[in-house]
């Protein structure tokens, strides 16, 4: 998800397109939050790790 995230960040910044680079803000965001509720031994999504 972060790798997503910021994959759309770069295809939006390049293009000019302000939807991307939205979209791509806020799966980077949500792509670390729940890297860190994983890593620090929280259950996310029934699972233990999220990766």
């Amino acid at each position: 998800m972060i790798v997503l995230g910021i994959i759309l960040l770069v295809i939006g910044f390049l293009a000019g397109i302000s939807v991307l680079w939205t979209i791509g803000i806020v799966l980077a965001v949500v792509g670390a939050i729940l890297w860190v509720l994983g890593a620090m031994g929280h259950a996310v999504g029934g699972r233990r790790h999220y990766w």
